[in-house]
C-alpha cells in the first residue's frame, strides 16, 4: 500500500474535524463566511454582534478567524451563485441567514458545517432529522414561534378598537404553511374575528395578494415571517398606508419602515448565539450533535408616528411590553 493511499484511508476514517482546528496549529486565521440576503445598517450591526461574541469566546476577527459577510443585497435568486463564490474560499464554517441561504450553502458546500440563523422549522425544511439530534452538517437556530399568529392577532385586537377582519400574508412556498393557517384560523376564531389569507409564492404575487385582501374588506394586515415579504416590505407598507391598514410583522425593521407593530425573535440574540455554535464546531464538535435551539428572547416594537397617522392610541398593555418605541 503506497503512502498516498494510506493517507486517503486515514483521512476517510478520521472523525469530524473542521479546517479551523488544523489552521490553529499554524496560527493562520480561518474563514467564517456569513451568507445572508439583507444589506445596510441592520446587518452591519448584527455582524458586529456576532464578531463581539466570537471574540468573547476566544476567536478574534483578523487573528484566529476572518469573518466575511456575503450579501445578496435583497436578491434571493443570487444566493446560489453567492454561495458558490463563498464555497470556493474553503470556509471553516458558514453562517447562513434564512432558509434559502441555508439551502444554497448546503448545496454549494455539502461537506462544510452550516450554522443556520432565522430559519423556520428546520425539520420540515429537511435541514435536520430532529431538533435534538439534527445529524448531518447543519445546526443552529430556528426563529419559529408556535404562537406567532396568536400574538399578532392579540396585539392587533388590543391596538385597533372594533377590528373585525384581519388580512394575512402567508408564504406557502416553504414548509409549515398548513400549520400556520390552522394557527391563524384558531387565533381569529378565539376573538370572533374573520381572517382573509393571501398566499403569494413569489415576490410578483405580493401586490395581487394585497389587492385581493383589500377587496375582501380587511382592516388590518399581518405579515407572517418570510424572506419574500421582507424583500417586498416597501411595496407592502405603501399599499397598507393607502388602505390605512395597521400592519404587524416580525422584526423592528418593519416598524422603523412604517409598520405599526412588530413581534418576533430577537435577531441580535440569534446572531450572538450563532457564535456559540461556531465556537463549538471550531473546537471539534460535530454540527449534527449540536441541538437546534428555538428562540427564547423576543422583541416588540411600536411606531407611535404611524399610530397617530391612523388615529390610534396605543393602550398601556402594548406600551408596557414594547422593547422599542419609535416616536
Amino acid at each position: 500500500m503506497n503512502n498516498r493511499r494510506k493517507l486517503l484511508i486515514a483521512l476517510g476514517a478520521a472523525p469530524f474535524m473542521p479546517q479551523a482546528v488544523f489552521a490553529q496549529a499554524t496560527k493562520q486565521p480561518v474563514l467564517i463566511g456569513v451568507l445572508h440576503v439583507g444589506s445596510g445598517g441592520t446587518y452591519v450591526g448584527l455582524l458586529a454582534e456576532f464578531r463581539k461574541e466570537l471574540a468573547v469566546r476566544g476567536w478574534k476577527d483578523g487573528a484566529q478567524v476572518t469573518v466575511e459577510g456575503f450579501s445578496a443585497q435583497g436578491a434571493y435568486d443570487q444566493l446560489p451563485a453567492l454561495a458558490q463564490t463563498l464555497a470556493k474560499k474553503n470556509p471553516a464554517v458558514i453562517v447562513a441567514v434564512t432558509s434559502r441561504a441555508v439551502a444554497a450553502a448546503a448545496q454549494a458546500a455539502p461537506r462544510t458545517p452550516v450554522v443556520m440563523v432565522s430559519v423556520g422549522d428546520p425539520v420540515a425544511y429537511g435541514f435536520a432529522k430532529s431538533l435534538s439530534r439534527p445529524g448531518g452538517m447543519i445546526t443552529g437556530l430556528s426563529n419559529i414561534a408556535p404562537d406567532t399568529a396568536s400574538k399578532y392577532v392579540e396585539l392587533l385586537v388590543a391596538a385597533v378598537p372594533g377590528l373585525k377582519r384581519i388580512g394575512f400574508l402567508l408564504d406557502v412556498g416553504g414548509s409549515g404553511g398548513d400549520l400556520m393557517k390552522d394557527s391563524i384560523h384558531r387565533s381569529t376564531a378565539h376573538y370572533s374575528l374573520e381572517a382573509a389569507i393571501a398566499e403569494p409564492r413569489r415576490p410578483e404575487g405580493v401586490e395581487p395578494g394585497l389587492q385581493r385582501l383589500a377587496k375582501e374588506g380587511v382592516r388590518a394586515l399581518a405579515c407572517m415571517p418570510s424572506p419574500v415579504f421582507t424583500n417586498e416590505r416597501k411595496t407592502i407598507l405603501q399599499f397598507a398606508a393607502m388602505q390605512r391598514w395597521p400592519v404587524i410583522a416580525n422584526t423592528g425593521g418593519w416598524v422603523r419602515a412604517g409598520a405599526l407593530l412588530s413581534y418576533g425573535a430577537s435577531n441580535r440574540q440569534q446572531f450572538r448565539r450563532a457564535a456559540y455554535y461556531v465556537d463549538r464546531i471550531l473546537r471539534g464538535t460535530k454540527p449534527g450533535d449540536l441541538p437546534v435551539e428555538l428562540p427564547t428572547t423576543f422583541e416588540m416594537a411600536v411606531n407611535l408616528k404611524t399610530a397617530k397617522a391612523l388615529g390610534l392610541t396605543m393602550p398601556p398593555e402594548i406600551m408596557v411590553r414594547a422593547t422599542q418605541v419609535i416616536e
